[in-house]
């Protein structure tokens, strides 16, 4: 009868911590550090080399100065004397006429004032419409000037006025009636 036997193993046996120390690695490890450093002098060495060099000579023309000059000025003459400018004309609202005839409906040139408001006064706007923007509200029973008018607008009639304090804009006619200057206006 036939025994068995035990095939032998084809791969290299296992090390024990019992067996020599294999140095390839670190033999291999020093080997590539030297020559990273012999690559590295050698490199240094050729760059210095590279710099160190004298360029060539060349003999270059010498550089071409160009002197610029203003060209020649025109005689001198005389300034000539300008009119002094005339002055843009402000709007001044004309005085009123005699105010001892009070015109029936309000007019341009008089005064009227504010009423029927029921206490809560008249918006004074940019233009001629409700949809211009309010700029005041003048008081019930306020005295205006007025400067210019009758213009439609919103579904309403408005007269420009000038109000005691300087400001200029649109009431609706409506709320206006015509009234004697202020005492003190004239």
């Amino acid at each position: 009868m036939a025994r068995y036997q035990v095939p032998e193993n084809p791969k290299r046996p296992r090390r024990n911590r019992r067996d020599s120390f294999d140095w390839v690695p670190i033999v291999g490890f020093l080997l590539g550090l030297i020559v990273t450093v012999a690559a590295v002098f050698f490199a240094y060495q050729w760059v210095t080399a590279y710099l160190e060099t004298t360029p060539l000579d060349v003999d270059l023309p010498d550089p071409v100065v160009t002197t610029l000059t203003a060209p020649a000025t025109a005689v001198a003459t005389e300034t000539q004397a300008l009119a002094t400018s005339t002055p843009i004309p402000t709007l001044t609202p004309e005085p009123t006429a005699e105010l001892g005839d009070l015109p029936s409906v309000v007019t341009v040139g008089f005064y009227a004032r504010v009423t029927n408001t029921g206490g809560a006064g008249l918006s004074v706007r940019g233009g001629p419409s409700t949809d211009n923007q309010k700029l005041v509200t003048a008081a019930e029973d306020s005295i205006v000037l007025v400067l210019e008018g009758p213009t439609e607008g919103s579904s309403y009639t408005w007269w420009k006025v000038l109000l005691d304090d300087g400001t200029e804009g649109w009431m609706a006619a409506q709320f206006l009636v015509p009234a004697r200057a202020p005492e003190g206006g004239e």
